[in-house]
């Protein structure tokens, strides 16, 4: 087997701030979380951006100029930017800060989706900021929109344009079947490096099955011009990415899908979650990958060719 990669997906748009005190939230706080991850084997850091003042998604580019230049001098890792930000952002907004920054990785979710979060609301009995609740509760309607259009659209702009190459998001078997699509249209060259993602309410539960049915999809789809990962949200983080391990697959974790070290105890930060992931995987055999070599198996353009 490849070397593994460990990717780190350090603050999301998917946990609020009340839910755990650990949750980076500040440039100097997520750059000093992944910079702590990086240093315990993470390979590539998955960012989002918050306004440091209350802990909500945003795509403003001047909140992510607060951590990226502190992280690419802080380490070696990956920076690999969203161009999902979050659901109630336009597809402009999703864009203006990798666009601005032109990292080496950007995350591209493969299709629209119902993005149900509003089962974490029963957990949170007291809540740090007003605008946490109705995030929440209110995405029981909340549709997450990233037509075929939209998708040429980040292709062309940060693949074609920028050189990023893209960590494929894929929350269903149709969205391999997209990815497919403009693979067959040649908007997108390999390596690909695909991300099987579990566990969020609209897409598919984190069920062993479904793992073993879509590495069988893919392999029909793209035979070996792809290498996968595994996230899984929430309790399953580490028992899905162990058995993506033992299929030869790469893994990610942190806090951005699941805020717990076990049942019950939050994780109190990314390097945590890394460290453990780590030891499992080593434990099976597998030897993590280095930033530079994750960069040289999935054909990255490499540091110096980021605006940041």
């Amino acid at each position: 087997m490849s070397k593994i990669i460990i990717s780190c997906a350090v603050t999301g748009s998917i946990h609020t701030p009340s839910m755990s005190e650990f949750l980076p939230v500040t440039g100097a706080q997520i750059a000093s979380s992944a910079i702590e991850a990086a240093q315990a084997g993470a390979a590539i850091l998955h960012l989002h951006a918050r306004v440091p003042e209350n802990g909500r998604p945003s795509s403003d580019p001047a909140h992510w100029a607060g951590f990226l230049g502190q992280i690419k001098a802080g380490c070696d890792g990956v920076v690999n930017m969203t161009t999902g930000g979050s659901a109630v952002m336009t597809l402009a907004q999703r864009l203006a800060a990798p666009l601005q920054f032109q990292p080496e990785m950007c995350s591209l979710n493969m299709g629209t989706m119902n993005f149900a979060l509003y089962p974490m609301a029963a957990r949170i009995s007291a809540w740090k900021h007003d605008w946490e609740q109705p995030f929440l509760e209110g995405s029981d309607d909340l549709v997450f929109k990233n037509t075929p259009r939209d998708i040429g659209f980040v292709l062309h702009e940060m693949g074609g344009l920028r050189g990023a190459r893209f960590e494929f998001e894929c929350y269903d078997m149709s969205h391999l079947y997209m990815l497919k699509h403009f693979v067959d249209r040649g908007a997108v060259q390999g390596p690909l490096f695909i991300q099987f993602v579990f566990g969020v309410l609209g897409g598919m539960a984190a069920d062993p099955d479904m793992l073993v049915l879509m590495k069988r999809t893919a392999d029909r789809l793209f035979g070996d011009s792809y290498q996968f990962s595994v996230l899984a949200a929430g309790r399953m983080q580490l028992p899905m990415a162990t058995m993506a391990a033992t299929m030869g697959g790469h893994v990610r974790v942190g806090l951005e899908d699941n805020l717990y070290a076990a049942k019950g105890v939050l994780a109190r930060s990314n390097a945590e979650q890394v460290s453990r992931i780590r030891s499992i995987v080593e434990g099976l055999g597998r030897e993590i990958a280095s930033p530079a070599e994750a960069r040289a198996m999935l054909g990255l353009k490499g540091v110096t060719q980021v605006a940041f």
